[in-house]
């Protein structure tokens, strides 16, 4: 019985673990999109660069 709780243990830590990495992804993203949005704005060609490699590596 009790390895039975610490391996649901363990598989709920994982599980909160993902949504909790997907939840800083999205957060990424949405940061992302708002700094490459003003980085357009204000002409800075080097900064976009630089957030949309991030981007891109971000999506893999």
């Amino acid at each position: 019985m009790d390895k039975i709780k610490v391996t649901y243990e363990v598989m709920l830590s994982l599980a909160a673990e993902m949504v909790w990495d997907e939840a800083l992804r999205k957060q990424r993203y949405q940061q992302l999109y708002s700094e490459i949005d003003n980085a357009l704005a204000k002409g800075d060609e080097v900064a976009f660069r630089l957030l949309t490699d991030e981007l891109k590596i971000l999506g893999k």
